[in-house]
């Protein structure tokens, strides 16, 4: 007779990441009340001393000068954070095989029956990986350690920051009691919004439902959560390092609202170009690119090309927008936020020629696009830009809507 195995998984999740990079980057910020975001006009981050004194993530970095002058504020860096974020997934792969990445500054492994090898138990092996992240990087995390993905998310979430929780299936109602349930990975605000009228608050009311109830009243996915926080493991660790990246965005609102066709598509053209140098800068193109106008009463409206072949040159992906805008655009309707999204992100290296010699222009297109990249980190932004671009680049009114920020590079 064959024993299963209980599952242990492991969730690492770091404290303030971006802040806490800049800190490693530069340890006399460290206690300090410190944001990141002032590229973008928007606070992108911030650190636990900046949320002790009521600012938040979204929140215009005009308003924190004005209101919280002493608080430091930094550019982002990007390739920083993506650096440490690799670091620190290595060192967990020092003693763990099966690692997910599940975004820049999270991830999950699989401990089970490492114990006898490492000759430590799990909350030993826990506490040396976190002790080697800290040491080597000067970074905090918290980790969750528990029979399943959803219950390790709990777990790392519990005590923030710094911290390191086990749940174990004996203890498992004992965490989700004082868990609400908007704050469980994979039930967002529409949902939790549905379990708070039918009387389920916390976490624990919803795994003691009855499975019937669930299959009655949620989709297929829910099922899964709810045994996920019943401590069955069905969530498999998927272990492949990341080379498809989820998305990156730009966005811009203005004032006043708009119906100006030529000044929306010179947004969407700005857009195009910053998200494409962002890409070109991580070694990424999309295989699908998505734009959208937002009305002046909140309603988006969004259109998603597939690309024939995958691409970061602006100067193709502009006119695929141009000739398709009609799809969103409305005479009569005012305007107040255009985006874009590139979309199902894989590196450069692995794009291949299609049969239209598209892929064949993007190459000359890159070799211009080395030149100019060169120029601007020199120079600054905008020293080159497209035509199409220009109405965008001579308005200087900044983006005011603090939900509009650059997602920049979202891992999935």
């Amino acid at each position: 007779m064959i024993i299963k195995k209980e599952k242990t998984i492991l969730h690492i999740d770091g404290d303030a990441f971006f802040v806490g990079v800049e800190m490693a980057k530069n340890p006399k910020l460290k206690g300090k009340p410190v944001v990141t975001g002032e590229e973008r006009g928007i606070v992108s981050a911030l650190s636990y001393e900046a949320k002790a004194i009521g600012i938040k993530r979204g929140m215009p970095i005009f308003r924190v000068k004005r209101d919280f002058p002493k608080v430091i504020i930094l550019p982002g860096d990007y390739k920083a954070y993506v650096k440490y974020s690799g670091k620190m997934f290595d060192i967990v792969r020092r003693y763990a095989d099966d690692v997910e990445e599940y975004s820049i500054d999270e991830c999950f492994a699989d401990l089970t029956g490492l114990e006898r090898l490492l000759k430590m138990n799990y909350k030993q092996i826990a506490e040396r990986i976190k002790k080697e992240i800290n040491d080597e990087l000067n970074i905090s995390v918290s980790i969750g350690l528990a029979p399943t993905k959803v219950l390790a998310k709990v777990a790392s979430k519990y005590v923030k920051p710094n911290g390191l929780t086990i749940i174990t299936k004996d203890t498992i109602l004992d965490y989700l009691v004082k868990t609400p349930i908007e704050k469980i990975w994979g039930i967002g605000p529409k949902t939790s919004e549905f379990l708070k009228k039918k009387g389920i608050i916390t976490a624990k009311d919803f795994v003691t439902k009855k499975i019937d109830w669930i299959k009655e009243n949620l989709s297929q996915p829910y099922e899964v959560l709810w045994s996920e926080l019943n401590g069955e493991y069905l969530m498999k660790i998927d272990p492949i390092t990341k080379t498809v990246y989820s998305s990156i965005q730009k966005t811009r609102s203005f004032h006043p609202n708009t119906n100006d066709k030529v000044f929306l598509l010179s947004q969407l053209s700005k857009h195009v170009e910053e998200a494409c140098a962002k890409a070109r800068y991580y070694k990424l193109v999309p295989k699908k690119v998505s734009f959208f106008l937002k009305t002046k009463d909140f309603v988006y409206h969004e259109y998603q090309i597939s690309l024939t072949s995958p691409t970061n040159a602006a100067e193709i992906i502009i006119p695929l927008i141009e000739a398709n805008f009609i799809k969103v655009y409305k005479k009569n309707i005012l305007y107040r936020t255009t985006g874009v999204t590139l979309q199902e992100l894989v590196s450069d290296s692995v794009t291949q020629g299609d049969l239209f010699g598209s892929n064949n222009l993007a190459k000359k297109f890159e070799i211009i696009h080395e030149q100019i990249d060169s120029l601007e980190n020199k120079f600054g932004k905008h020293m080159v830009y497209l035509a199409s671009t220009h109405k965008a680049i001579k308005r200087k009114e900044k983006g005011t809507d603090s939900e509009d920020f650059d997602r920049d590079l979202l891992f999935i």
